[in-house]
């Protein structure tokens, strides 16, 4: 990870000879520098620092990390907020209000971020040197132990920020969920499985706006659609894309039989423009009809619901949020080109995969988790091989450990 030799801060013991990898020479200052501190923070240290952070003295920003092979670019960074900056000074800036929002949000999100690494990097530095030089004292303070704690955890977040490394990792997310067979149990586990990533949105500072939804006749969902707003909404959620099994009593079940039951979670970047995927007007047919909800200006008075269906492939996307017709169209467009644009990349996939001889498409019954409520319980997911006895918690919205098993898994696989 690591081209150049470590420089470490006055008082620091030197670390030679000059034929030591700069890998080993960095490991071998950290242990001499804190010596004190677990293998484990030496280690995360070593692999998390892979970009031009003291003691590292380079002028390269893009160094990727050998381990999990993604990378953290902060002059990109840097560079992106200098752009966002020059649109938020520009005099006609407000004239489109929802555009200014996003824009807004994504320097604040960005700036967050650079901020955050640039104060982690200052802190490791002042405990280097601190610890240099109360070891020259003869005498470590027991609060440095804390301090390092806390300087861990930071680093572990910037390792885990840079699995985030996909093409459209930092996008919006469109995320759908549609119940499988079995009726008023399907509908409930639908609604779960929404809930759940309500949950999960809302401790990572997203916010979510439901964009059509078709509920069930007793209770939760046949399908639901809703919209993830925040900077890497799409890394994060991409993890629950696939089929999820639930195994439990049925509490709509009066001879209480365990029941097994499916549903599907879609997850798509909300791409703005996609250039590579242009949609003939013939090719589309949009129906309009009237929208419903839990009441409000011109809902259930005027069609300005929208469904749009493209033809040559038979999806079909609905938009009833919105507060008219043309911003409904809109957005149904987006998830629409989304779509097709995921369609596009699958189908090279699979040509990829033809040429090798393998190919196993993705279909109904391959659930990608399983989360047993009875007899005994337990979240396991097939991909990653990660589980946990806890499904409350998970069901509860906690899905960090399998957002990271998912991440970590996928970045091998490539």
């Amino acid at each position: 990870c690591l081209r150049n030799s470590p420089a470490p801060p006055v008082g620091a013991p030197a670390v030679e000879p000059a034929d030591r990898k700069p890998r080993q020479r960095l490991s071998a200052w950290l242990r001499q520098v804190l010596g004190f501190a677990t293998e484990s923070f030496v280690r995360s240290a070593r692999n998390a620092l892979c970009l031009p952070t003291y003691p590292i003295k380079s002028n390269r920003s893009n160094l990727a990390c050998k381990r999990c092979g993604a990378c953290f670019d902060l002059d990109k960074l840097k560079i992106d907020f200098q752009n966002l900056e020059a649109q938020m000074a520009s005099p006609d800036f407000w004239s489109d209000q929802k555009k200014a929002v996003a824009v807004s949000q994504q320097a604040a999100e960005i700036k967050k971020e650079v901020d955050g690494f640039e104060r982690m990097k200052k802190e490791l530095v002042e405990m280097a040197e601190y610890v240099a030089l109360a070891e020259s004292e003869g005498a470590v303070p027991t609060e440095v132990g804390q301090k390092l704690d806390e300087i861990r955890k930071q680093i572990d977040a910037l390792e885990f920020r840079k699995l985030l490394a996909g093409e459209h990792d930092a996008f919006n997310a469109i995320v759908a969920v549609h119940a499988g067979s079995g009726g008023t149990e399907a509908n409930d586990w639908t609604e779960m499985l929404t809930r759940m990533v309500f949950r999960y949105a809302e401790r990572k500072g997203f916010t979510v706006d439901v964009l059509s939804e078709s509920r069930g006749e007793v209770t939760g969902f046949k399908s639901i659609m809703f919209r993830v707003t925040g900077r890497y909404a799409f890394g994060y959620l991409k993890s629950e894309s696939g089929v999820h099994r639930l195994v439990r009593i049925s509490p709509f079940d009066a001879e209480k039989m365990r029941h097994t039951t499916f549903a599907l979670i879609e997850v798509l970047p909300e791409l703005e423009d996609v250039a590579d995927i242009e949609i003939d007007p013939k090719d589309l047919r949009m129906d309009t009809y009237l929208s419903s909800g839990h009441g409000g200006q011109s809902v259930q008075t005027t069609y300005s619901a929208v469904r749009l269906v493209h033809l040559p492939t038979g999806i079909t996307v609905a938009c009833q949020n919105e507060r008219s017709q043309q911003q409904n169209r809109d957005t149904a467009m987006k998830v629409l080109k989304s779509k097709l644009h995921a369609l596009a990349v699958q189908a090279r996939k699979k040509e990829k995969q033809d040429l090798r001889g393998e190919f196993t498409s993705p279909e109904w019954g391959n659930q990608i988790r399983s989360y047993v409520l009875h007899p005994y319980k337990l979240v396991k997911d097939h991909r990653t091989e990660h589980e946990t006895a806890d499904a409350e918690d998970v069901l509860d919205g906690h899905l960090e450990d399998f957002v990271e098993a998912y991440l970590r898994w996928k970045l091998q696989e490539a």
